[in-house]
């Protein structure tokens, strides 16, 4: 089913948003953002050990926004790609989610709803 997730004007430069989605029959936290005007959404889910990037916080950003940053280990990851360019998972990239974007909204595919 599609789920939607947002509007996408909403969705300022840099200024995260956070979503859930059903993955697996399990619920799964993203998050999406806007880089350079185009959308980008992945899992939040640090490729190290499997934990939120955020502490729940919506602060997925390094200091100088420049990387995505997990907040436990200080792993930094591309924004663009989702890869791993520094930290204990080096070359490893977050999972991405796909999105769609209409007039109506921005959409990702989700299981039912648990």
């Amino acid at each position: 089913m599609k789920l939607r997730v947002g509007d996408a004007a909403e969705i300022k430069e840099g200024e995260p948003h956070s979503f859930r989605l059903v993955r697996g029959g399990r619920y799964v936290n993203c998050f999406l953002f806007r880089l350079k005007g185009k959308l980008i959404a992945y899992e939040n889910k640090c490729r190290h050990i499997p934990v939120s990037l955020d502490y729940d916080d919506a602060r997925f950003f390094d200091a100088q926004r420049r990387y995505i940053v997990c907040q436990t280990h200080g792993a930094l990851y591309e924004p663009s790609s989702g890869e791993c360019v520094e930290g204990p998972c080096v070359g490893a990239s977050l999972y991405p989610v796909s999105l769609e974007v209409t007039a109506s909204g921005i959409f990702v595919e989700s299981e039912e709803v648990l």
